[in-house]
Formats: structure tokens, C-alpha cells, sequence
């Protein structure tokens, strides 16, 4: 697991904690016995800790913007005014006052989605790749707000695109193929069952507050399944391919990168393990990573649907042919610049050479290359 997944779900784990000792520990009212002292405390917890420890883990450490701050502190005053005292929670009555304009903002994009699947249907048809890529293309030098909103808007083509085979009948064909556990049709099976029960549940949850919110909430839920079935179909069929004068490398629909083939420094086959290195991201399930990318520049990995770009110096993956994918690679690139270490390597060589890869640019001996 890579270390910025890690430090996201330390944070989720810590924020969900807190949150939950809020409810249980917090007074209902500031009368009782160190009620203020408690109130105080877990108002430093809501207010002070989390968002610093968002920063920390989010925003420093997975080197996102800092107006995403935003979303943490708003998600404390919100726990605040349904967990704290009522003496104290009144202060964060608003946050009670924006369901009505958040139903009404619902309703506003249930009638977008419902324009907005028309259209995307009607634009898939003749794609012959990624919208997502299209985007990019468009808007991949702009500020990163812009660029995450574009790509989150791309994803709802990008998703009917890849969920019915119809649509993606003209994509470029793989390379090879990631070995994903999002490829195995259990895993899609377990998840679309997963989705019918979540949107089951939360009908059932909310049609006492809100019958309108019910329904809405519950058919977003249901709409997932597209995703799912894109994620699936992505992973099975399209994670590595070439467009263009780039290689398209898919995790599945929930990240990707698109690298320029002329900025691929090297390509090792058969590598020695790479985990936990910094500046590396491991895509695959398997033993050890049979193929490695070293990028002149650093690339962008475009995660979490693309709201959470890292740069990366390499990427690292098990994957079906990794021979297939360096002999593209090597037979695109110019054979002066690009360098092919091959499975043939001794142990001891191997090491001293992964060494170089992640950490150095000095030239390969000439009896490693091909």
C-alpha cells in the first residue's frame, strides 16, 4: 500500500473515531457535572486536531490544495450541531437550514443527470477512446481545481462509455493487462450487490425525514452500478494501451495516467521488489512488480477520479506481458535515450541496478541494455 493511501485512511480512521466519541461522550446539556470541560475538549478535537491532521495527512503529505480544508471544517460543524450540547449546538443551526436548499440542489441535479445521461449517451457512441483523455487534452495546463472539476464531469461519459461494450467497441486495444482485482467478475458481482443494498438501506433510512430526498439519495446510490460495471470493464479489458503518442495506464476507472512515450526514461522487466519507495506507485496484485517505468520528469497519477493528482517518478505493475509492453515501448522511444533491463540480471545486480533506477540517472553498462 502506498505511504499517501495509508496516511488517508489513518486520517479517515481517526475522524470517524472522534466523531463517534462525540456522540457518545458529548452532555445534552452544559448543567451537568464537567460538561463544559467536555464540550471545550471536543470542540478542540472538531475544530483544531482534525483539520490539522487533515493538513497533515491530505493536504501536505498527499499534496493536495489547501482550499480542501474547507471540507473538513465544514464536516465539523455539522457534527457539532448533532452532537454537542443544545446550549452550544444552536449556534450551528444552519447547518439544519441548508437541507432545504440542499434538496433543492438535488433536485437540480437529478434533472442534470437525467440531461446529462442523454447527452453522454448520445456522445459515446462514436468515441473511439477515454473522454477523460479528451479533457485532459483541453484542460490539463489549467489550475487544479478546474482540471478535477473537468475530469469529474468527464467521468459520467467515461463511465457509459465504458460500461456498455457497444460504446467501446473502437477503443485501442491493450497492450497488456493490469492484474486487478476489480478485473474478476466476483468482485463486480459483490459489489453491484453491495450497491442495490446500500441504496435499499438508505431509502429505508431516510424516507421518515424526507420521501423526496429517500428517492433521490437512493437512485444516486443505484446509478453506481454504471461505475462499477465501467471499473470492471476497464480493468478486464483496457488498463495499459496506447493512444497516440502516449500509454494509458488504468487502476481501473477510479485513477489513471497518461505518460508521453518520449518522457519514459526507462523500462525494467522483471525488476527486484519496490515497494514502500518513495515516488513509485505499484499497480497489481502479485508477488513483486514484474515491470517498472522511470520517467524523465514526474508524471501525474490522477486518483480518486481524478480530484487527487500526486506526482510520481516511476510507476510499478504486475501485469499479463510485460514484455509485449517494453518491446512497444522500446520499439517507439529512441534507442539512445531509452535503456531495457531484462530479467537476466543476478540477485546482487539486480539491487545495486533497482538502486540506480529510483535514485540515480547514471548510464547503464552496455551488457545490460537491449
Amino acid at each position: 500500500m502506498r505511504q499517501v493511501v495509508k496516511f488517508r485512511l489513518i486520517f479517515l480512521s481517526v475522524a470517524i473515531l472522534c466523531y463517534a466519541a462525540g456522540f457518545q461522550f458529548l452532555p445534552e446539556t452544559l448543567e451537568i457535572s464537567n460538561g463544559q470541560e467536555i464540550s471545550i475538549a471536543f470542540a478542540l478535537l472538531y475544530f483544531a486536531f482534525l483539520p490539522l491532521l487533515y493538513w497533515l495527512c491530505i493536504i501536505k503529505l498527499g499534496k493536495q490544495k489547501l482550499w480542501k480544508l474547507l471540507l473538513i471544517v465544514s464536516l465539523s460543524c455539522l457534527m457539532a450541531r448533532l452532537s454537542f450540547p443544545v446550549e452550544i449546538a444552536s449556534y450551528f443551526e444552519f447547518i439544519i437550514w441548508l437541507r432545504f436548499p440542499i434538496i433543492a440542489i438535488l433536485l437540480g441535479i437529478e434533472l442534470f443527470l437525467i440531461v446529462s445521461v442523454i447527452k453522454a449517451l448520445w456522445q459515446a457512441r462514436n468515441l473511439s477512446g477515454d473522454p477523460r483523455i479528451n479533457i485532459l487534452e483541453q484542460f490539463g495546463q489549467e489550475d487544479d481545481r478546474k482540471r478535477s472539476m473537468a475530469l469529474a464531469l468527464a467521468m459520467e461519459p467515461a463511465s457509459w462509455f465504458y460500461a456498455i461494450p457497444r460504446f467501446s467497441r473502437k477503443h485501442p486495444p491493450s497492450v497488456t493487462h493490469i492484474n486487478l482485482l476489480s478485473a474478476s467478475r466476483w468482485h463486480w458481482l459483490l459489489l453491484a450487490c453491495a450497491t442495490v443494498l446500500l441504496a435499499g438501506a438508505s431509502y429505508v433510512v431516510i424516507q421518515p425525514w424526507s420521501e423526496i430526498t429517500a428517492i433521490i439519495v437512493s437512485s444516486f446510490i443505484l446509478y453506481g452500478l454504471i461505475l462499477i460495471t465501467a471499473n470492471y470493464r476497464v480493468s478486464r479489458h483496457f488498463s495499459v494501451y496506447r493512444h497516440g503518442d502516449q500509454l494509458i495506464i488504468n487502476n481501473g476507472v477510479w485513477g489513471f495516467s497518461l505518460v508521453k512515450f518520449d518522457q519514459i526514461h526507462r523500462v525494467m522487466v522483471s525488476p527486484p521488489p519496490c515497494e514502500n519507495r518513495t515516488g513509485v506507485i505499484n499497480f497489481g496484485q502479485g508477488e513483486s512488480s514484474n515491470i517498472i517505468l522511470k520517467f524523465k520528469h514526474p508524471q501525474t497519477y490522477f486518483g480518486g477520479l481524478g480530484w487527487l493528482p500526486e506526482e510520481v517518478k516511476a510507476i510499478a505493475m504486475v501485469v499479463d506481458k510485460p514484455e509485449a509492453l517494453a518491446d512497444l515501448i522500446f520499439d517507439i522511444s529512441d534507442e539512445r535515450e531509452l535503456e531495457v533491463r531484462r530479467a537476466e540480471l543476478t540477485p546482487s545486480w539486480k539491487e545495486s541496478i533497482s538502486q540506480e533506477v529510483f535514485e540515480g540517472n547514471a548510464d547503464m553498462p552496455t551488457e545490460l541494455t537491449s
